[in-house]
This record gives structure tokens, sequence and C-alpha cells, in this order.
């Protein structure tokens, strides 16, 4: 259990990696209020707080120039792979925003809509301790469908028309799955859900291709078994790959390395992998650290950090299919 604080001394090698020494007084004041509300801990809810990630209805809005929303698939066939997440937020907000001091968190979860109670849920962004709560709201309902895909689409919709970014230059969407997405966004899932009228099914792939206008975007892919169901792995990253690029999929070799590679994809993209790296061997022994590497070797580092903002042209919400 990582807590808050600039605090080492519980790393495999403490004293050998220290946060930036200009956030020291904030990490403190973290580590304060934390310890304030007692023990950290983070128990798995299957239920939701609604009043707090309920779609319907809802906009987002991030006035940070780096705002980085996290969505995980809390189905099933992702076991205990949503805990270990959540479990790390501390490390995640510690060590991206020492990067970008305004860093700004959205946490989301990501169910099926054709079966589940809960198939989405969003937070509002956030940072510091704050996020706490946030997290704790989201609920690992562990359903799904078992039909190898689930509605991440409809997560997909909600960012691209309630998700607003105006200062964004170097925003970052990271998708924790395992599964396929469905081919088009369902008219009944989203007025149910979400609340918007559409007057027929919109092509799933032209609102990733949306998003990729507005958002490093990636699909952090959990292997989905062994044996036969390594089968199902390579077809899940090729499908996502036909979409999003397969530069984009990057394989996850265990649930305990999952946020450090998600950590080491922004970090290395913001040219900040050198310091990234030193975290990640004061916290873990060389062959945990390989694998995270070898995971991130095809990621570019860009210093400049060029912003993948675009202006996205009219709202296909309400076309036919048969005229996008």
């Amino acid at each position: 259990m990582y807590a808050w604080g600039g605090s080492t001394s519980g790393w495999r090698k403490p004293g050998s990696y220290g946060f930036d020494s200009a956030r020291k007084p904030y990490l403190d004041k973290l580590a304060t209020a934390a310890s304030a509300k007692g023990p950290r801990t983070y128990t798995r809810r299957n239920e939701p707080n609604m009043k707090l990630v309920d779609p319907r209805g809802k906009e987002i809005t991030s006035e940070s120039k780096n705002p980085l929303v996290v969505a995980v698939d809390v189905t099933g066939s992702m076991a205990e792979w949503p805990g270990e997440i959540f479990d790390r937020l501390p490390l995640m907000y510690q060590t991206l925003s020492q990067y970008r001091d305004d860093l700004e968190i959205c946490f989301a979860a990501i169910g099926d809509a054709n079966c589940d109670s809960w198939p989405l849920q969003v937070n509002d962004f956030e940072k510091g301790l704050d996020l706490e709560e946030k997290l704790k709201a989201l609920g690992c309902e562990g359903g799904g469908g078992g039909q190898i895909s689930e509605t991440y689409e409809l997560f997909a919709y909600f960012m691209q028309e309630k998700c607003k970014t105006p200062n964004a230059t170097s925003p970052f969407m990271l998708i924790f799955g395992d599964e396929k997405f469905y081919p088009d966004v369902n008219p009944g899932q989203v007025e149910h859900y979400i609340g918007d009228k559409l007057e027929s099914p919109v092509e799933s792939k032209q609102v990733w291709q949306n998003l990729m206008q507005r958002f490093n975007l990636f699909f952090l892919h959990k292997p989905y078994g062994y044996g036969r169901e390594a089968d199902t792995t390579r077809e899940v990253g090729s499908y996502w790959g036909e979409t999003i690029g397969k530069q984009r999929v990057i394989e996850l070799p265990n649930k305990e390395r999952a946020v450090d590679i998600a950590m080491g994809l922004v970090a290395k993209q913001w040219g900040q992998y050198g310091d990234f790296s030193k975290n990640l061997s004061a916290r873990q022994d060389d062959d945990e650290a390989d694998t995270v590497h070898s995971s991130l070797r095809f990621i570019d580092g860009d210093p400049s950090a060029k912003s993948v903002v675009k202006k996205v042209t009219k709202t296909r919400r309400t076309m036919p299919l048969d005229k996008l």
C-alpha cells in the first residue's frame, strides 16, 4: 500500500530516490492531511457511489494543460487488476505531478451496458488527496457477458461529448482493459446512461479517432489468459490496433507493473523517463524494472511534448451510419 507524502522509507532501496525538492512542502502537506484521516486502505466495493460517478446529465471539465483520464475495465475477466491499479494512486499522482504540477486526473470505470447494472462510471477531474474520495466512489461490479466485448465505446462517446479540456496541450487517456469494444455506439444505451438522444448508431471507430485528435490515447492491454486464451489476447490486441494503431496498444506483463507502465508511458512522452527510471529502480528489483522498460521500448520519448490537440470537426453524434 503506497502512502501519501514524499517518504521513500518503505521502498526497496530507501533513500536512493527523492521526489522533486521543490514539491516537498506540498508532499508534506498531503502526508499530514492523509495521516489525519487515518491509515490508508483501498477496499473494493461492488456498488458505486452514483452521487459522484453517475454519467447521466453530467459534464466534466479540466482547466489543466495536462489532464489525465484513467479508465479501467471492472468486469469479471479483469479479476484483481482494478484493485492493484487503484491501490497505487498516491504513487501515480505524486510521481507524475512533479513533472507537470497542474496535473488533474479523472478516474472512470467501464463495464458492459448489455448486461451490467453500472456499465459506465465517471468522476470529475481532481488532484491531490481529493482523488481518494473519487477513486473510492468507483464500483468494481465484476460482471460482463462473456462475449469478449465490453462497451468501451459508451465511455468513448461520453468523453467525446461531455469531457471539456479547453487548455489542454499534453492530455492523456489511458484505458486498462482486456476485451474489444462493440462496432457501434448504441443509441438506447446512450440515452439511458448518458441522456443524449441519437437518431441512429454511430460507428465506434469514428469516435475513437475523434478522441485521438484531443488526447494521447493508449490501450493498456491485460492478457486474457494462456493456452487457448492466448489466442483471445492476440485477437483483442489486433482489434484495438486496427483502430488506434498498434503502437498505442501496450501489452502488460502482470497486474503489479500495470501502473508502472502507465507512469513510464506518460513520463517518456513528457521527456522525464530518466527520472522515472530512477524512481522505478528504487522500488523494484532489476527483473521487474526490465519488464516495464521492455513494455515501453517502442514508445517514442518526446521531450518537446508537442500538443496532439486539434479542433474536432462538427460532431457526428446524430448522423446516420451511411453518411459518416
